[in-house]
């Protein structure tokens, strides 16, 4: 393709395309919030701002602002590609984010450029990265297959490149809840799933998720976060914030469900 940069598909749509607009309405969803310590990973939905900026900016408060590392950003297709990554810079209004390419390298998963295009699962994590963790760099990962046994794969290389390029990493799994289904049944039901990774039981979520027919989109994203961070000593997750769109439309009929969670 010969693409240098992975351009903004969605700037002017899910947030402003204004470099001043989209820093202050970021600054303002991160304003006052404090770090636990010791969080290595967190699930952080992937809607519009006005929807579920706030309930982001909750999960990404919860990491270190020092943090300088390798954020590996997973989040669902909602296309259909198949699992691949991407090993250009990615643009935004406040700044371009640099790619691991090392790390990229090490995962070896298929590159894939041309999926990554209009994909804004991951796409809408960036600016929250650029403008608190300005000297952080990417390795964004769309996951095609969401089954247990691509999640416990996708996990062990990210294990791997972790080990073998030595680097400092938090992992991103981008993730709405329920789908168009009335806030009560959304909040019974994700909730309900979410209790499952306070142990971080992947087996227990995908059995919830299930059981209830949970339609949140990034539930492979979000086993594969709990399974890598383990090997990253974590034993624990956190819900930090849940919210539905129901909050801001004041629609409560047909609701999407957004959470924050910490993994620790």
């Amino acid at each position: 393709m010969g693409m240098k940069v992975r351009s903004c598909s969605v700037a002017g749509q899910f947030y402003p395309r204004d470099p001043h607009h989209l820093e202050q309405l970021v600054a303002g969803y991160l304003e006052g919030r404090e770090s636990p310590g010791g969080v290595v990973g967190i699930v952080s939905p992937h809607a519009g701002y006005p929807y579920s900026g706030a309930v982001a900016g909750q999960a990404f408060g919860a990491l270190d602002p020092g943090f300088s590392g390798t954020f590996v950003v997973i989040g669902p297709s909602h296309r259909g590609a198949l699992t691949c990554t991407s090993a250009i810079p990615w643009e935004t209004p406040v700044g371009i984010v640099d790619v691991d390419a090392a790390f990229v390298r090490e995962l070896g998963i298929e590159v894939d450029e041309f999926s990554h295009r209009g994909e804004h699962s991951l796409e809408v994590q960036m600016p929250f990265i650029k403008y608190r963790f300005p000297r952080a760099m990417v390795a964004p990962v769309m996951m095609g297959d969401q089954g247990p046994r691509s999640a416990d794969d996708l996990a062990g290389k990210i294990g791997k490149a972790r080990e073998r390029t030595g680097r400092e990493i938090r992992i991103v799994a981008s993730s709405d809840f329920s789908h168009y289904v009335p806030e009560e049944v959304a909040r019974k039901d994700d909730l309900y799933a979410i209790g499952a990774l306070r142990a971080l039981d992947t087996g227990e979520f995908y059995r919830r998720v299930g059981e209830r027919g949970v339609s949140a989109c990034g539930y492979g994203p979000i086993a594969t976060l709990c399974l890598a961070a383990k090997g990253m000593g974590a034993t624990r997750a956190e819900l930090l914030a849940y919210r539905t769109s129901g909050d801001v439309t004041g629609d409560r009929d047909q609701v999407v469900g957004y959470a924050a969670i910490a993994v620790m």
